[in-house]
């Protein structure tokens, strides 16, 4: 059921997620050193956290060398700028029970920003 719950949700923040790529990279960039302590966006480089290099698109909890989640694993998750959008937001409302020690980004155009940033790393 809340699998049902967040795949509805993603689909209903798809439109709002497009405008929200707008923000601006150099900001995004700026905002990324903080995640910089766990995630890296070369390939194959992962720390705490999984490299963020080819994410979008990817479906979550698939990486062959890092240890997901179980909860990762199964929440079906395909990284898009929406759904990024949403588990920025709240990580753990988003998929309950995963390992990311991260409280999420309340603003959304730091939120906007951190994603253009990460798609202009991955052009």
């Amino acid at each position: 059921m809340k699998l049902v719950v967040l795949l509805i949700a993603s689909a209903t923040l798809a439109g709002a997620g497009m405008a929200r790529a707008d923000g601006d990279a150099a900001r995004g960039e700026k905002k990324f050193e903080e995640c910089a302590a766990c995630h890296k966006v070369e390939p194959g480089e992962n720390t705490v956290g999984p490299s963020l290099h080819g994410v979008f698109g990817r479906k979550a909890g698939t990486l062959a060398d890092f240890r997901y989640s179980p909860a990762l694993k199964r929440s079906g998750i395909v990284w898009t700028a929406a759904t990024l959008d949403a588990y920025l937001a709240d990580p753990q409302k988003a998929v309950p029970a995963n390992r990311m020690p991260y409280a999420g980004l309340a603003d959304a155009g730091d939120r906007a920003d951190l994603i253009a940033y990460l798609q202009k790393a991955f052009q």
